[in-house]
């Protein structure tokens, strides 16, 4: 059965995955925190030569490579490394330009480069680059849209990718023609813990210990209100004694997610949610107090659309990396 690994390399997180092609199942994985921002920094503070910089990144896929290998007591030489995020952007191991929109299904005409095996590296590189408009780029979504989206589907869809960057993605007659990136997840950070609003909110809430109620008004009141005076309304909610420091927490969510998805319109009959589980089911609420009774929402595992695209370029690419 064919195989490969999964790389994806975002800005603070290196994930690695072994896959069956047949099945797209993960037969093994391993996580790590050397994301491309940190990789970058103690590359420059290497002080080496910019020819060496790809042999530094491979150094590290070669650790994690090494971790696989070990979960499942075999040898992984050989294999190709599909490798898609932040690893192409001028941070990573090499830049390679966006792909301007349209995009295409199939995903053919993504940027990719191969890198060839070398006696340190006995992988072949598949790097999968990111798309642009006139205004805005991504790296790594491209992927996901590229497995969410069949070869052919001409029905007009609406995708939102949750994230730090949140991308809001239009499709027709099977293209991405146009998108959008919503800085929401690195608001609601900034917010939370550097600003005023971080003594009254609690930073330590853990998954499932949520509350719904909260987040829904903060959804509700982002419709009617400006986010520059809604936003200091959290700081006055504990001062007056209206929310707690933990109903806070989600009201400030509800603000942001809420702000963010009061961009959708009645256009769409199809709005596909791609996301982990955990920011799904908010995004899924926000929908619900919006109340776009014309559309209908579809959700998919961001993981899995990941695998799904990555399986997709190494279907294309076979012959060249197989």
């Amino acid at each position: 059965m064919a195989k490969f690994i999964s790389c994806d390399w975002g800005t603070s997180v290196l994930r690695l995955r072994l896959i069956d092609i047949d099945t797209t199942s993960v037969e093994a994985e391993t996580v790590s925190d050397q994301g491309v921002s940190s990789t970058f920094n103690l590359w420059k503070q290497s002080s080496k030569h910019e020819d060496e910089r790809l042999f530094y990144y491979r150094s590290i896929l070669n650790e994690q490579v090494a971790k696989l290998e070990a979960q499942l007591s075999i040898s992984l030489e050989n294999l190709p490394l599909i490798v898609s995020g932040m690893a192409s952007s001028n941070i990573g191991m090499l830049e390679l330009p966006y792909k301007e929109v349209p995009l295409n299904a199939d995903g053919r005409d993504l940027y990719t480069r191969v890198i060839q095996p070398t006696d340190d590296f006995r992988h072949k590189i598949l790097m999968i680059s990111g798309i642009k408009t006139t205004n805005d780029v991504m790296r790594g979504e491209e992927t996901q849209l590229i497995g969410c989206l069949n070869d052919d589907d001409e029905a007009d869809r609406y995708f939102i990718f949750t994230g730090t960057h949140s991308k809001h993605v239009r499709v027709k007659n099977g293209e991405a023609i146009d998108f959008k990136t919503y800085m929401t997840g690195e608001f609601f950070e900034l917010l939370s813990k550097k600003s005023v609003l971080s003594n009254v909110v609690e930073n330590n809430v853990l998954p499932g210990d949520d509350n719904m109620e909260s987040f829904r008004k903060g959804v509700a009141d982002s419709l009617h209100s400006n986010l520059l005076h809604s936003s200091f309304l959290v700081r006055t909610n504990h001062l007056l004694g209206k929310l707690s420091k933990k109903e806070n927490y989600y009201y400030l969510s509800g603000l942001l997610i809420g702000t963010e998805m009061k961009d959708l319109t009645d256009e769409y009959e199809h709005i596909n949610l791609v996301s982990n589980e955990f920011l799904g089911r908010y995004y899924k609420a926000a929908f619900d107090v919006l109340n776009k009774r014309n559309s209908v929402l579809e959700t998919e595992s961001a993981d899995g659309a990941l695998l799904k695209g990555q399986s997709k370029m190494y279907t294309i690419y076979t012959e060249i990396i197989g």
